[in-house]
């Protein structure tokens, strides 16, 4: 099965999650706009609907779209 082109990483310690689109980092996000501006600089302008679609978006650790401190 092949794996999502964007992972959303564990919250940190001190906030926020790692973005990464097929290897590159994006930046660190705060919230789901956060995430969706990131994807939309990386070229996908409609990149809100593809937050809760597996087959783009894979979330490790933690709750999907919660960005507090683990």
């Amino acid at each position: 099965m092949p794996t999502a082109p964007i992972i959303v990483h564990p919250p940190l310690g001190t906030g926020g999650r790692r973005v990464v689109a097929r290897e590159q980092i994006l930046g660190l996000a705060h919230s789901d706009a956060d995430v969706i501006e990131f994807l939309r600089r990386a070229g996908l302008p409609d990149a809100e609907g593809l937050l809760d679609d597996p087959s783009w978006v894979k979330w490790r650790g933690g709750r999907a779209h919660h960005y507090e401190a683990a």
